[in-house]
């Protein structure tokens, strides 16, 4: 079985009679039927090495990644924590900027035009480049790159109205986060914008922080489903397959981030792609073993 809908050229799937869905979308309709959980881990451009981030992207999907999250690196990242802020800057200091990580998605691209690719970062480096390269062009570019969806932490919904038709024009998907602290009102306004997924972040803090309670994110999934009609990605805490599986319980996605950065952090360049992919192993394992994901496998065989 195929793990991949195969996508059009302008990075869509065709849905029925031809409607245009995006990559995003059809990956998770495609894990719904097969009762699985999609793994998004997340990765700084650029880190550790300038040139390694395709590599790394591609030994992601080998190992069962669904989605794979390409940091943005950003000199004041407000949701970030002490790990992924530090390797932001290592990428800023290798001369990483917005033009570099779309170059890294297109050279993904050459070798995978499947698997969703989702930016995730701040408002600054966009504008910047629209300022350098003109009005739209950060869309247009991104859109040729093959990204697939957008996470600007510092867009909130009701200022980016405009902005997120516009990827949709392009076939891309505007994400946003929620937190513990989410009014009704905040989820509604989201769910009537976002697109793709939304993104749970299961801790107060930023990114790192422990002490993730899995009860409390089983609680607060259905109050986001009440508001939001899109697959729920819960990220923030999840460091090992023990805490990705108990998530992966309730939540239809599992993003990693900050371990993974700690993983590869300081590594031989040889030792990156290998240590990624085996930590991503377990964790694609673990989520399989969930009971909607064994049922659905013993059926279908």
């Amino acid at each position: 079985m195929s793990r991949r809908a195969a996508p059009k050229a302008n990075g869509t799937v065709a849905e029925g009679e031809g409607t245009p869905v995006s990559r995003i979308a059809a990956t998770f309709e495609r894990l719904h039927q097969h009762g699985r959980k999609a793994l998004i881990p997340y990765v700084t451009a650029g880190f550790p090495y300038a040139d390694i981030t395709p590599e790394l992207m591609h030994g992601m999907v080998d190992a069962g990644a669904d989605v794979i999250e390409l940091g943005v690196p950003f000199s004041d990242p407000m949701a970030d924590g002490p790990v992924i802020q530090a390797a932001g800057e290592a990428a800023l200091a290798l001369g990483i900027g917005m033009k570099q990580v779309l170059a890294m998605v297109s050279t993904f691209r050459r070798k995978d035009d499947a698997t969703p690719v989702v930016l995730m970062g701040y408002a600054n480096p966009i504008e910047r480049y629209d300022g350098v390269h003109g009005k739209g062009s950060f869309i247009r570019d991104a859109a040729a790159a093959g990204v697939d969806g957008l996470l600007v932490v510092d867009y909130p919904p009701e200022e980016c109205e405009d902005f997120a038709a516009g990827l949709q024009a392009h076939g891309m998907d505007l994400i946003f986060l929620l937190a513990p602290t989410s009014t009704a009102e905040r989820m509604a306004q989201v769910g009537r914008i976002a697109t793709g997924y939304v993104y749970y972040v299961s801790l107060k803090g930023v990114t790192g922080a422990g002490h993730l309670d899995t009860e409390a994110v089983g609680r607060m999934i259905p109050r986001i489903r009440e508001h939001v009609k899109l697959p729920v990605g819960v990220g923030f805490g999840i460091r090992d397959a023990r805490s990705a599986q108990a998530v992966g319980s309730t939540a239809d996605a599992v993003v990693i981030g900050t371990r993974i950065i700690q993983l590869i952090d300081a590594q031989p360049r040889e030792q990156v792609v290998p240590l990624v992919r085996e930590f991503l192993a377990e964790i694609r394992e673990a989520l399989d073993a969930l009971p909607d994901a064994t049922a659905k496998n013993a059926a279908d065989r």
